[in-house]
This record gives C-alpha cells, sequence and structure tokens, in this order.
C-alpha cells in the first residue's frame, strides 16, 4: 500500500470531539502555570508574560476543529502586527496544545491581507524615547517574541503555517522556524529592519546564512522581496497552493487520524503528503531570482566579502563589466542605491550577524539576538528609522548615525555582539537545541543534493531519481533543471 493510500485509510473523522468542532474559543488566559514562579528575566522592569492592562482580548482567536488547533492573528487593519498582548496569548495555548492528545497539527494563520506584516515597533520606538526604563521595557519585549519563536522551532507537534498575504519581521519568526510552511500567490516575504535602524532578527541569524549562495545575506542587507512562488523555490516555504484551497487544506488536515505508534517525523510524513494533494501546480518554472542574476548575487554577497564597502566595489564592478547585460547593470545600480539608503551601522551589523550566525545553534541565536536588539535599542537609529519610515512616513533619507559605511569603525559593530544578560528560554528539553533544521528534507531538494545527483549520470537521470526520492514533489523537476542550468554556464 502507498503512503498516499495509507493516509487516506486512516484519515477518517474523528468521532470523540465536540459536536461543535469550529467554534471560537476566548483569548482569555487567567494564571496560566507556566508563569508559576518565574520571571522574564531578573530585571526590575514589570513582567511582561503577565497579560498586562490594555491587551485586546480578540486580537488572537483559536478554533479546535477535529485534530487541528489553528492560531489566526486577528489585527487585520494593522496587518496583524505582532504585539506582547498576541505572543502572551499564543504562548500558553501552544504550551497547552503540546500535552494534549486530541491536538493534532496547530495551524497559524492570519486575518485580511496579510499573515503578519511584523512586529509592533512603533510602540517600542515610542518606550525608547522614555531612556533606560522604556529601552528596557522594548529589550523585555523581544525576549518574549524570541521565547515564542523559539518554542515553534522546537514544537513537539506538527506546525503548519499560512503565509498567505505580507510575511515580515515578526510574521517571519512565527512560520520560517515551522516545518510546513506554505505560500500562495498572495506571499509577500522580506525582512526589512535596515530600512528602520534594526537587523533581522526573530532567529534570522539562523535561517538567512543557511539559504543557499548567498540568497540570504542579499536579502538581509536590502529587504530585497521574494513574491508568491518565489519564496517558494528559495526554501523560505515547503509548499505552494493556491489561497482558495487553504480552507480546505485545514479542513483535510483535522480528518487526519495518526497511529500511536508514529512518531513526528513520520507525522510530518503524512502532513507533508496531505499537503501535496493540494498542489495544482505552479506559475512560474523559474524565480525571479535565477540564472545570472543568482550567479552574480552569489559572487557579490559571498562569505568571503570582508565588508559592506567590499561588496559596494563589487556591485560597481557589475556596473562597469563590459559583459554584463543592461538588466543586470540596473539591478547593480539599484542595489547599490538601495544600500546607501539603510542604517550604515543596521549594514553592518547585519552582515557580521550573517557571517557568524551559521555557526549558532537554535537556542544560541536568540540568546545572541536578544543581546544585539537590546543594543539597537539604545541607539538612535531605531527611533530615527521607525519615526521616518513609518510612522512620519518621510521620502528622504533619515538621518543616521553614523551617516555613511567610511565612519563606521569595526568596534563599533563588534559592541552589538557583547553579551548582555541571559534570555531564559521556554523549551529546555534535550530536542530544544540543534543546529540544522531537522524538518529540513520536508522542502525542495538542496543545490547541493541536486548537483551530487547529477554528476556522472544524465539530467533524465537525476530528475527521475530525486522525484522517486522526494515521491513526486511538485516543483523538483523545475528546481533541478533551474540549477543544472546555471552550473552548466
Amino acid at each position: 500500500m502507498s503512503l498516499r493510500a495509507a493516509i487516506r485509510r486512516t484519515a477518517a473523522p474523528l468521532s470523540w470531539h465536540s459536536p461543535s468542532p469550529s467554534m471560537p474559543l476566548r483569548a482569555k488566559i487567567t494564571n496560566p502555570a507556566w508563569m508559576s514562579g518565574s520571571r522574564l528575566y531578573s530585571t526590575p522592569t514589570e513582567n511582561l508574560l503577565a497579560p498586562q492592562p490594555g491587551d485586546d482580548p480578540d486580537d488572537v482567536t483559536f478554533t479546535n476543529n477535529y485534530g487541528v488547533r489553528s492560531i489566526e492573528l486577528n489585527r487585520p487593519k494593522k496587518l496583524n502586527s505582532l504585539n506582547g498582548s498576541m505572543a502572551r496569548k499564543i504562548i500558553p495555548r501552544l504550551q497547552e496544545w503540546s500535552k494534549s492528545e486530541l491536538a493534532g497539527v496547530v495551524v497559524i494563520k492570519g486575518s485580511g491581507r496579510a499573515f503578519c506584516a511584523g512586529g509592533d515597533v512603533a510602540a517600542l520606538a515610542q518606550w525608547n524615547k522614555e531612556g533606560a526604563d522604556g529601552q528596557q521595557r522594548s529589550s523585555d519585549y523581544f525576549g518574549l517574541e524570541y521565547k515564542l519563536d523559539h518554542l515553534i522551532a522546537t514544537y513537539s507537534k506538527p506546525y503548519v503555517a499560512f503565509m498567505d498575504g505580507i510575511t515580515m519581521g515578526g510574521g517571519v519568526g512565527l512560520s520560517i522556524h515551522a516545518p510546513f510552511r506554505i505560500a500562495t500567490e498572495n506571499t509577500l516575504f522580506a525582512m526589512p529592519e535596515t530600512t528602520i535602524g534594526f537587523f533581522p532578527d526573530v532567529g534570522a541569524s539562523f535561517f538567512l546564512p543557511r539559504m543557499e549562495g548567498s540568497l540570504g545575506t542579499y536579502l538581509a542587507l536590502t529587504s530585497e522581496q521574494l513574491k508568491g512562488v518565489d519564496a517558494f523555490y528559495h526554501g523560505v516555504a515547503t509548499h505552494y497552493i493556491h489561497s482558495s484551497t487553504l480552507p480546505q487544506l485545514e479542513s483535510r488536515l483535522g480528518e487526519l487520524q495518526f497511529p500511536d505508534y508514529a512518531d513526528l517525523q513520520q507525522r510530518f510524513k503524512i502532513i507533508n503528503s496531505t499537503i501535496e494533494e493540494f498542489s495544482t501546480g505552479l506559475p512560474a518554472e523559474r524565480p525571479a531570482i535565477s540564472g545570472e542574476l543568482r550567479r552574480t548575487i552569489d559572487n557579490v554577497f559571498h562569505s568571503e566579502q570582508p565588508s559592506i564597502l567590499a561588496i559596494l566595489d563589487s556591485l560597481k564592478e557589475v556596473q562597469k563589466n563590459s559583459k554584463s547585460s543592461k538588466d543586470l547593470k540596473e539591478w547593480a545600480d539599484k542595489t547599490i542605491k538601495t544600500l546607501h539608503t539603510r542604517s550604515p551601522i543596521a549594514v553592518a551589523v547585519t552582515l557580521r550577524q550573517m557571517r557568524v550566525g551559521r555557526q549558532w545553534s537554535i537556542a544560541e541565536t536568540f540568546q545572541r539576538e536578544y543581546d544585539i536588539a537590546s543594543h539597537f535599542m539604545a541607539h538612535p537609529d531605531f527611533i530615527e528609522g521607525v519615526t521616518a519610515r513609518l510612522i512620519e512616513r518621510k521620502k528622504e533619507r533619515p538621518n543616521w548615525k553614523p551617516n555613511t559605511f567610511e565612519e563606521i569603525q569595526p568596534s563599533d559593530v563588534e559592541a552589538f555582539f557583547q553579551r548582555r544578560s541571559q534570555l531564559p528560554l521556554i523549551n529546555t528539553d534535550s530536542d530544544s537545541n540543534y543546529n540544522e533544521y531537522p524538518h529540513a528534507w520536508i522542502g525542495l531538494p538542496t543545490e547541493g543534493e541536486i548537483l551530487r545527483e547529477a554528476a556522472g549520470q544524465k539530467t533524465e537521470d537525476a530528475v527521475s531519481s530525486l522525484l522517486e526520492r522526494y515521491e513526486g514533489k511538485q516543483g523538483v523537476r523545475e528546481k533541478v533543471a533551474e540549477v543544472l542550468e546555471r552550473h552548466a554556464r
């Protein structure tokens, strides 16, 4: 019996659930057990894990639908931007579900046209204006957010993120560490932090340096966006389906029954095959970043580049190179201008982050990012960037300090990486730390895997072998063709 047939055979609806499985649950939580006897940090600031005055009881809704437990971010007018109120609700619910035999799969999604457009940084910038106490309050928020992100990255149940719509900043933290990340035609992915005088956080130190080639560094420094199917091709998403099928997929996941003997990886395989049932084709055979452009990005932003000034020199060489196409010269010109509009210190810190983050484990990533974020809360560029770009929406370049890349000293960058304080994580089990994602196999084959498979055999044989290994997964054929074509040139 095939795996897919076995899935269908075991996927009968569960009869022992509530007769009203889709009823939304109020998010109010009083005196949750996970708060008992602990504080967020050993600081004099108020414990931000406890419910706070002014928390919106409806900014997150929770739904039970047979075996699925759904989280819906519910601030559509704010593009579901994440704040402490939302995090304080999601954390205990995830912990509750992790211990429930009735909860088979967790789904997270957003209401409206965004999954989650980022964190509510405008409030943080306002706090920072209050001085040291306000800056500590902002740091505490990041600590809370990173606790949630690490809990997702090490979660003990299958976790599926519907990245339908805008997925940036804090929204990336809620999705990128999940084993299942579904892109749609509406997906818009980016890490735009250097635009506002900050750095790509929420675990970006872990996932961006592990992207293929130099794509992660390029996306981190420039805030370039990946749209729709491109997020799937480049590994940000593990699957691509049309947004109209998401409700049916969620219902289908709720029908799944897992054998008692199935471990987490076996459950992942069943869910992976179930999602593939909803694949109806890809809108493009190649990502927008491919071919000559992809080769140039890998060359310009490679890991041996010593500084942002060296990267800018490489971009200028692309402009001057007579062999560069018109499109490539225009891309180089645009990228140079983009980098010069960003916060110089934020770009320099981010480049350093991309270089050292590849050696950090998942737990260390959030510890170190908490230190970096705390340093940025005391730096003037964060207030300047948020105020200029998001509050006043000025078109002119913000007044960054320092104002140019040439003014930055190595010691200025290293100061952001000094250890400041300990961030106690929620999940401290034996499986709460790793150096590579344990679920990486769920997406498309890696570029290295493709090249190894293609060595010494015909292209069609390599394609057949990988299709068999990935059980006919949508996108394998297209990615193999793009990788082999690019490397053949």
